[in-house]
C-alpha cells in the first residue's frame, strides 16, 4: 500500500461535474493498493494516519494529530502511485492491485477512517476524478506498508 497524505485547508473531488466528496481542514489521502495488501495492513495504516502529529500546536510546532484539530479526511483511490517507469517512458501499472481487491480495500479504508470518529469523504473508485485542494504548509507525507 502506498499513501500520499496532504495536509489541506480544504479539498474536493468532482466526478462528471458533480462534487462527490468535500472536506475542510484535514487530510487529502491518495491511496494506492497492491495485490499483497490486506485488511490488517489497511487497519494499521489508518491507525498510523490518524495518529500522525503533523498539525501545528499553540507554539507553531507539528505536534497535534487530526483528531485533536477536529480534522476531516478525503480519500481518493490512486493506482498510479504504483507507476513503474524503469522500463521506458510509458509507465507500467503491473504492481497495482487488481481492481476487485483494490476497490474492496479502498472501501474498507474509508470505513476504518469513519470508525476512528473522523468525518471521511471519498471519491468514486475507478472514475475519472478532478481533485481540487489547498495544501496547508505545504505538508505532504508518503507512507508505505
Amino acid at each position: 500500500m502506498k499513501v500520499v497524505i496532504q495536509r489541506v485547508l480544504n479539498a474536493s473531488v468532482v466526478v462528471d461535474q458533480n462534487i462527490v466528496g468535500k472536506i475542510n481542514n484535514g487530510f487529502l489521502v491518495l491511496l494506492g493498493i497492491a495485490n499483497d495488501d490486506t485488511e490488517e495492513k489497511v487497519t494499521k495504516m489508518v491507525k498510523k494516519i490518524v495518529n500522525l502529529r503533523i498539525f501545528n500546536d499553540e507554539n507553531d510546532k507539528m505536534n497535534l494529530n487530526i483528531k485533536q484539530v477536529n480534522g476531516e479526511i478525503l480519500v481518493v483511490s490512486q493506482f498510479t502511485l504504483y507507476a513503474d517507469c524503469s522500463g521506458g517512458n510509458r509507465p507500467s501499472f503491473a504492481l497495482a492491485g487488481n481492481p476487485e481487491l483494490a476497490n474492496k480495500l479502498y472501501e474498507f479504508f474509508v470505513s476504518e477512517c469513519k470508525k476512528e470518529g473522523i468525518k471521511t469523504e471519498h471519491g468514486i473508485f475507478g472514475a475519472h476524478m478532478k481533485v481540487d485542494l489547498i495544501n496547508n504548509g505545504p505538508v505532504t507525507i508518503l507512507l508505505e506498508s
